[in-house]
């Protein structure tokens, strides 16, 4: 008899095929189960509730003509709310908004919790609107932070500061302390050395301005120049030299001796010559012919020659961006030229009646940039030395800022 027997083989398959459906059969089940459509909606709803709302702001600019109504319903900021804000600000203080001011309006979510209106990097009005109605001034905290600098001049001042990393309104205050006694244009020559300690305001981090100079030292044609800043009991903010004497240099209101004053500063004069309303931008000094005529203070000769109606001219340019001017002048001073230096009270010229002029007489001008002032009332530059009483305390500040500046240049020497 002839049996039949399986292979073992085909034994082991059955049985792994048989055990893979069960575990895919049980894995369905299970899946089908857990994803009932009930649950599902349930879990849905308990995420949307777990959900954070998400702050987020919007930024307007203050146009011409806009006022807070306008630009409140504009943004849709509720009329209740706008009423308390209007009715809370018993101080006006909203009533300073301007053209380009910013306006943030902050929410959380689609609720409204603040609008901040920047005036400036540190001052701005915030108005809180999340529960009670608020409005306030704020002034963020300025931090001053020192920078030294150092250099050499190889191609003009200017580029030189830059280079070093000077901040471009730095570099014209730096210009504008030494401009009376050096000429940044004339004066300066290749190998001059400058230093320099200044101040940088910041806020929150950021930088909101180029501060003040502190101390500023310039060596030109071997020659040493030092201002220190200092607040003065009587001047206020000045700057001065190592002696305490001011930076500054001061003026001759008359730059010679005169017996009276033909003609004062008059915008609308009646011209003594072209009999026509012409303004008289100086002050005639009467004069004898040859009378000396003297530099009003310290600077340099920035033009010798005739000039039009003013005859033979002489002007000076002095620091401070300060001109005087000397007309109808006889003759100049032997060998004077532009680029000469002169002092207060050196001769230049000597009265005469040159140009358009009635007789014999020295007209006078003192131009603040490009602006023509009367000599008799302008208010001259201060010249003061330091109050003796403080001479001490600028004394110790001047050493702190030497003593900063050794250790700045043992650090570049490291």
């Amino acid at each position: 008899m002839i049996g039949f027997t399986k292979s073992p083989n085909k034994i082991i398959m059955i049985v792994f095929f048989g055990l893979i459906s069960f575990i895919l059969l049980t894995y369905i089940d299970t899946k089908t189960n857990y994803y009932e459509p009930e649950e599902n909606v349930l879990i849905s709803e308990n995420l949307s509730e777990r959900l954070p709302n998400i702050n987020n702001k919007i930024i307007h600019k203050v146009n011409e003509g806009e006022n807070l109504s306008v630009i409140f319903e504009d943004k849709k900021v509720p009329l209740n709310t706008a009423y308390k804000i209007f009715n809370y600000d018993k101080d006006n203080v909203l009533s300073g908004i301007q053209p380009n001011d910013l306006m943030e309006f902050n929410y959380l979510g689609d609720k409204l919790q603040s609008i901040e209106i920047i005036k400036d990097e540190v001052n701005s009005i915030l108005i809180s609107t999340s529960k009670e109605i608020s409005v306030k001034k704020i002034k963020k905290d300025i931090q001053k932070i020192k920078y030294i600098r150092k250099g050499v001049i190889d191609e003009s001042f200017y580029k030189d500061a830059l280079k070093v990393g000077i901040p471009d309104s730095i570099i014209m205050d730096f210009a504008y302390i030494f401009s009376w006694d050096v000429d940044f244009i004339f004066d300066i020559r290749k190998g001059d050395t400058f230093s320099i300690i200044f101040e940088i305001e910041y806020s929150d981090g950021a930088k909101i301005s180029n501060g003040d100079i502190i101390f500023a030292q310039f060596v030109n044609k071997n020659k040493t120049y030092v201002a220190q800043r200092f607040y003065d009991d009587d001047q206020g903010k000045q700057y001065f030299n190592e002696s305490g004497d001011n930076v500054k240099k001061a003026f001759l209101r008359a730059p010679l001796d005169f017996a009276y004053i033909s003609s004062h500063f008059n915008p609308n004069r009646m011209h003594p010559i072209l009999h026509r309303i012409k303004a008289h931008n100086g002050v005639d000094y009467a004069a004898k012919r040859n009378t000396p005529v003297k530099a009003s203070g310290d600077g340099t000769i920035s033009f010798v020659g005739r000039k039009s109606g003013y005859g033979r001219t002489v002007e000076i340019k002095h620091g401070g961006n300060i001109k005087t001017l000397y007309a109808h002048l006889e003759n100049f001073k032997p060998k004077l030229k532009v680029g000469d230096k002169v002092s207060q009270g050196e001769v230049i010229a000597f009265v005469g009646d040159s140009g358009q002029a009635t007789g014999t007489h020295l007209h006078f001008e003192f131009w603040q940039g490009l602006i023509r002032s009367d000599p008799v009332k302008v208010k001259l530059p201060s010249a003061k030395a330091i109050n003796s009483s403080q001479l001490n305390e600028f004394n110790n500040l001047l050493t702190l800022s030497y003593k900063s500046l050794n250790e700045y240049n043992l650090f570049l020497n490291e």
